[in-house]
């Protein structure tokens, strides 16, 4: 009998799909479609377990469909713009280009051996000039439709690597590379106009049935709708050309409150201001240097500078506001500017009792706080109600009780709608996506810049715009801050493509978002001249399934969503695929606990999980000395906690990850990564494949037992198939080792026993295909199990011959009855009364009742 081996099983068959095409996608138009997509990787260089994990369960999917007769589409592509390439370049003195295609090179070979089937011969990367292309095709018609455009914007900028930082690369007011202080600037930037969707997108998740609701949740807080009151303030002798301070504000009920009007730095008041008032510029421009995002402004010191100039309000104009510039105001949402209502919002109180404003209570709670409440005018907190809450008006639009929430704010809109101070909007939290990045490694916007023509969209019949991969035959040299593309003239510098004049290309190039937000609609012809084929679009989109991390709940899926808008409207997309992804799964991190110990001053020196020894729960390294362990934390290469999956691959085979990632935990939960868990899976696949080889060589002849094994195959056909359906792959696991228990312990016929045994190569083959494929061949199966259907539960099969009923007495268990399943009710009593328990508790008495539930319990009152 051959022992499990791994190394020799697994590439038999890999090699045996590959020369069959078993998953190279073609149309078939009369045969359904299934597409299966999980959010491709950054080409980093190393595959991590995280990725087995999430390839594996669209793997498992993918198989499964095609089993069930679909004509299944699952690729694979690398994201591969970005800063990383060009961090790595001015690291080593090398080129993106050449570290990038390097990389995808090695992953591609940690990825096969896994065994997933996927259409490779899909392959791109966002990188591929083909690619990129096509992507600068989609943002020239985008162009003419009007869903780009340019303006000036205040954006992050690294005054170190010259170029603009997205929120996310603003870490503690610092650039995440070069660690410079980030200023704000005013640059003028490429922008999609994703905002003019805002309705849209929000309103289309409501039919998004497939999506987790905290995703949906996530990205309809994005997008921030709300409804609230546009007014103005009536400014007191400002500068020429400024009468009015202009404000947008979602709690109009509260302007009772108001203590002062506070303006961002970048507003045009106070840019005209900082002309007069030095000490106003350096305090504008020491708030530019603060980040833009709005958790840096929440966190950042609430400081003002008070203008000197005021405001009337609206209800009163004797009721005079100072106007103060603010560094936690952006201009960029609302109008840059806000009146403060201390009493009810915390941030407005820290700002008032720092420079010393008045606080008014608008409201107070209603009832039983009145004793122990202490007003924010009285030192306080600010007092802010949850929605709704009751409330009693002390200086609103109601002496009385009335709602805090949506209905105190139309209320208010209403009341200053009567009295024409006001304007009831509503508005979007959504920003117009700003698009331009200041990079060598992503895709060139191609536009050109001419004197006498302005802006001008490259010909089609240029495209693509590619990057240069060298300088005058010299190497890019990118340890230079800034943007190699400025400084490369005989790239920069080209002719106009509407006048022939000297002109100059766009150095910008775009935000490695862009590239995502379409590569699900390429995978459906990557090959074509255009960015889409629509015949292939309407047979393969939309995508099936999705699987990927919860960190791209928002800005990739809602990108995605506008893409696929903006594709369907300039003629890239069929009008079905205006929602781009069916169904979303969001599968949780592989873990591994950290191994830790001090050095001499305290600090953590961290160690390989390799180099630790466990026993009885503690941790050792070699010399003896005891490590700190802290379970299940993300994995991160700083704490030495990754796990590789090509070791485990050379230890174990790729079977013994996919089964162990898939069986410890829920999917949409972190599974904890150990080495006992991955021995355990080794060892469980090592007895399957030992009793494949031994049902195969077995000629028992039939017995009365085959009927209780064909049952228990049955059975495990419907439940691994609804786990599998429904991603409960762990529950679908669980039961197949019910079924390898059964099958090992089964008495049946040899034919019987073989037929159980291809039917487990079946229903395993999805999670570990290897050796799914050597139990079908070792037990006759014909062809490969990848093309073999998907096996039917008999449904007379499922039925069950007995019942199990629990015995209740005075509600508490006490027992169990087994009865067949058509048993009259009298001769389930008959058993009841019989039980032991029962007759100890009647002490020769008869019940006050009994009562049969039939197939669910029985309950006896004493």
């Amino acid at each position: 009998m051959s022992r499990y081996d791994p190394a020799s099983i697994e590439p038999k068959w890999q090699a045996a799909w590959e020369q069959a095409g078993t998953f190279r996608a073609e149309i078939v138009p009369d045969r359904p479609k299934y597409y299966v997509l999980e959010m491709f990787p950054y080409p980093s260089g190393r595959i991590h377990i995280g990725h087995v994990r999430n390839y594996t369960m669209g793997d498992v999917i993918a198989r499964h469909r095609k089993a069930n007769g679909f004509n299944v589409l699952h690729p694979m592509g690398f994201d591969a713009f970005g800063m990383p390439a060009e961090n790595a370049a001015m690291a080593s003195g090398g080129h993106p280009k050449d570290w990038t295609y390097g990389n995808i090179d090695t992953m591609v070979g940690q990825m096969k051996p896994l065994g997933f089937g996927l259409d490779w011969s899909r392959m791109f990367a966002t990188c591929d000039e083909d690619y990129y292309g096509q992507q600068q095709a989609l943002f020239l018609d985008f162009l003419e439709k009007g869903l780009v455009y340019r303006k000036n914007a205040v954006v992050n900028w690294d005054p170190v690597d010259m170029t603009v930082l997205a929120n996310e690369q603003v870490i503690d007011g610092k650039g995440w590379r070069s660690g410079a202080p980030v200023e704000r600037r005013e640059l003028t930037q490429w922008f999609f106009r994703i905002s003019d969707y805002s309705e849209e997108l929000l309103s289309a998740l409501d039919a998004l049935d497939d999506w987790p609701a905290k995703v949906k949740l996530m990205q309809a807080n994005w997008i921030g709708k709300s409804r609230g009151l546009q007014m103005a303030f009536g400014l007191i002798d400002g500068p020429e050309g400024h009468d009015r301070v202009d404000i947008y504000t979602t709690r109009p009920d509260t302007l009772t409150g108001a203590s002062f009007v506070g303006i961002s730095p970048d507003h045009p008041l106070a840019r005209r201001l900082e002309k007069d008032d030095v000490e106003l510029a350096e305090f504008n421009a020491e708030c530019r240097r603060m980040g833009t995002s709005e958790e840096e402004m929440e966190k950042a010191e609430k400081r003002g500078y008070d203008t000197g100039l005021r405001v009337r309000h609206p209800f009163d104009t004797a009721w005079e506001l100072p106007v103060f510039v603010a560094n936690f105001i952006l201009m960029d949402y609302g109008t840059g500017a806000i009146f403060g209502c201390p009493a009810h919002d915390q941030r407005d109180l820290d700002f008032a009792r720092k420079y010393d404003l008045p606080v008014r209570s608008v409201f107070v709670p209603a009832m039983g706080e009145e004793g122990t409440f202490i007003l924010p005018e009285d030192g306080g907190p600010a007092y802010v109600p949850p929605k709704p809450e009751t409330v009693r008006y002390v200086a609103g639009f109601a002496g009385e009780e009335a709602q805090t929430g949506d209905a105190a704010i139309d209320a208010a809109i209403d009341f200053c709608e009567e009295n024409a101070v006001g304007q009831g909007v509503t508005k979007f939290r959504l920003r117009d996506w700003g698009l331009s990045r200041q990079r060598y490694w992503g895709c060139p916007i191609p536009v050109v810049h001419c004197d006498t023509c302005g802006v001008v969209p490259e010909k089609k019949e240029n495209l693509p715009v590619a990057l240069p991969y060298d300088e005058d035959g010299k190497p890019i040299d990118f340890s230079i801050p800034g943007n190699p593309l400025d400084r490369h003239p005989t790239w920069r510098d080209c002719a106009c493509p509407a006048c022939g004049a000297p002109a100059r290309r766009e150095t910008d190039t775009m935000d490695t978002f862009v590239d995502s937000s379409w590569y699900y609609a390429r995978f459906t012809a990557p090959d074509a001249g255009t960015p889409t084929d629509l015949k292939a679009a309407e047979y393969w989109m939309n995508v099936d399934q999705y699987i990927g991390g919860i960190e791209h709940a928002i800005l990739h899926l809602l990108y995605s969503r506008f893409f696929a808008r903006a594709m369907q409207m300039t003629g890239h997309l069929p009008d079905k695929c205006i929602e781009p992804f069916d169904a979303l799964f969001t599968q949780g991190m592989v873990t591994h606990a950290i191994y830790q110990t001090r050095d001499p001053q305290g600090r953590p020196v961290y160690h390989y999980p390799e180099d630790v020894t466990l026993r009885e729960g503690r941790g050792y390294l070699a010399d003896g000395t005891e490590v700190e362990i802290i379970p299940s934390a993300k994995m991160s290469k700083s704490k030495n906690n990754v796990v590789d999956p090509v070791a485990i691959i050379g230890t174990y085979g790729a079977d013994t990850a996919r089964w162990f990632v898939l069986s410890d935990s829920p999917p949409e939960r972190d599974v904890e990564w150990t080495a006992a868990g991955a021995e355990a899976a080794h060892k469980h696949l090592s007895r399957v494949h030992r009793m494949a080889s031994e049902i195969a060589g077995s000629d028992a002849p039939e017995t009365a037992e085959d009927e209780p094994l064909l049952r228990e195959m049955h059975k495990a056909i419907r439940d691994v198939s609804l786990g599998v359906e429904s991603f409960g792959f762990n529950a679908a696991i669980a039961r197949l080792y019910a079924f390898t228990n059964a099958l090992g312990k089964s008495r049946a016929g040899a034919g019987v026993k073989r037929q159980a045994a291809r039917a487990l190569a079946q229903l395993m083959a999805p999670m570990t295909p290897h050796l799914a494929e050597e139990m079908w061949q070792l037990l006759g199966g014909e062809g490969l199990v990848a093309d073999a259907p998907w096996p039917v539960a008999d449904e007379s099969m499922l039925v069950e011959d007995t019942v199990t009923l629990p015995i209740q007495v005075n509600g508490k268990r006490r027992g169990e009855i087994t009865v067949p399943n058509d048993a009259p009710k009298e001769e389930v009593e008959k058993a009841v009364l019989a039980h032991e328990a029962v007759v100890r508790a009647l002490e020769g008495g008869a019940p006050k009742k009994l009562i049969v539930v039939p197939g669910r319990i029985v309950n006896v009152v004493v």
